[in-house]
Order: structure tokens, then sequence, then C-alpha cells
């Protein structure tokens, strides 16, 4: 969809992932996830190796929001194990979902308690950058909620409801309302602040700097690999014989040889 915030058009991707979970074996359940954000970075480096780079679309996957179920005692193993399968390869944002279950207490409670399982089981969640030290004391206040709402807990509604003469998103129980941009009532302002406002670029840069380059490293090794085992077949091989795929192999190794010269690593 496109979207426009503060002036600033822009292009966004939602990829939702339904079913995530629902078998009775859960097991693999990541294996999807984990396979989609490769086939983009997979996508990518095709294209950055290929001749037409100026043109490239960017499909990568930025950020992946995690929900959290809210009526656990912490995360459960199957969140366990797809966070730590992606956290290497994606910015990884954990939030709470459906969080008008819960009271404001236990909302403080579920999140401490996520946090610990986060630390114990070694997972790398999405860091915030520091602030930068000449910022003004209300952009620092606002940095310090910020990460101090993490994980975030959400509220969803495609319902608007009249509160007051005033119309909002929201849900509609017999003992009240529950608005999904009232900060009293959700985070949802300050996730869509951080993703398509505050920290935006962040999220594209460390996805660039670090996830992307981690996986066209291994790319690049594999190639490398390959094209010696093809070097020594094509020495061995009588004349004539060598075989398309290391032709191929051969020709990817170059032109990702000259991708490499021209980015300056």
């Amino acid at each position: 969809m496109d979207i426009e915030e503060r002036g600033v058009k822009l292009r966004l991707t939602v990829v939702d992932t339904p079913g995530f979970g629902d078998s009775i074996n859960s097991e693999e359940s990541w294996r999807a996830c984990c396979s989609y954000i490769d086939d983009q970075f997979r996508q990518y480096f095709n294209d950055e190796s290929g001749l037409n780079r100026k043109n490239i679309v960017d499909n990568r996957v930025h950020c992946c929001l995690y929900f959290i179920p809210p009526y656990g005692h912490g995360l459960r193993q199957i969140d366990i194990e797809t966070m730590r399968r992606l956290h290497h390869k994606v910015n990884i944002v954990p939030l709470i979902a459906k969080a008008d279950t819960l009271t404001s207490a236990e909302v403080k409670k579920l999140k401490k308690k996520l946090l610990e399982d986060i630390e114990e089981n070694q997972i790398q969640i999405y860091q915030f950058p520091e602030c930068d030290s000449d910022e003004d004391e209300d952009f620092k206040q606002q940095d310090k909620e910020l990460k101090e709402s993490v994980p975030f807990a959400i509220i969803g509604s495609n319902t608007v409801i009249e509160v007051a003469g005033t119309k909002v998103r929201g849900r509609q129980y017999p003992w009240g309302v529950v608005e999904v941009e009232n900060p009293k009532h959700s985070d949802f302002n300050k996730l869509r602040n951080m993703l398509i406002s505050t920290h935006m670029q962040d999220l594209k840069d460390v996805t660039e700097d670090v996830h992307y380059e981690n996986f066209r490293a291994q790319c690049l090794s594999q190639i490398s690999q390959r094209g010696d085992r093809g070097k020594l077949k094509k020495d061995s091989a009588p004349d004539g014989l060598i075989t398309e795929t290391d032709r191929l192999l051969l020709d990817l190794c170059v032109k990702a040889s000259a991708a490499l010269e021209h980015s300056g690593h």
C-alpha cells in the first residue's frame, strides 16, 4: 500500500503469516518465515549482481512484528524457537497481542517476564539506537518512553465508533470502550510512529548493514567454494567437457566480484 506520513510518501508492504503455529506439530512453523526472508535477500543479491543495478526493487524484510499471545506466562517454545531462527535475519520487534484482555498490572507483569525470557534464551530483538546528545529534552523523553514500552502491548480493531462526539477506532464492551490510539489503552501509536517515522531509516540501515551483509557474505563464500570445485573439474576434465553449471557459476562469480569491487568493499 502507498501511505503518506507528514508529507512523506511511503510504499509499505505488510506480509501476514496465516496459520502460523496452528498445526498439532508446530516444530517447523518457523521454516516458511525463514524461507521467505531468505528468498527476498536472494532476489536482491541476484539483482545487485546483475547489470541493471540502478533499478533494483527492494523487497527485503526490514522488520518482523512478532505477536505473542496475552494468555500465557511468558514465551512459548514455538516463540523461542522461531525468534532464535529469525534474529540473525531480520529486526524482531516483539508485541503483546490482544492487550485489552489484560489489566494494566497484568500487562506490566507480562512485559517484564517476556523481556526476562528473551534475555535468558539469548534472543536478539531490535535494539533502539541511542539518542544524540544534542537532541532536545522532549525527544529524549519520547525515546526513553519508547524503549520502556518494549514489548509493545497492542490492541487492534476494524471498527470506528463514536466516543464523546469523536469518532475513534476501537472496541465496544459492556463496560466501556477500548480505543486503539489511546496511549492509556494501547502502545499502538508508539509502534506506528517508530515504524514509519522515527526509526524507519534505522530499521532499513540495520537490514542493509547487518542482516543482508551476513547473507551476502555467505553467498559469496558459497560461490567461491563452488568456483574452486569447478576449477578443479575444469583442470581435470578434457577440453570441451566443461559443464554448463560450471560456466554459470563462473559467470556469477565474475558478476559478484564486479559488484563487490563496485561497492567499495
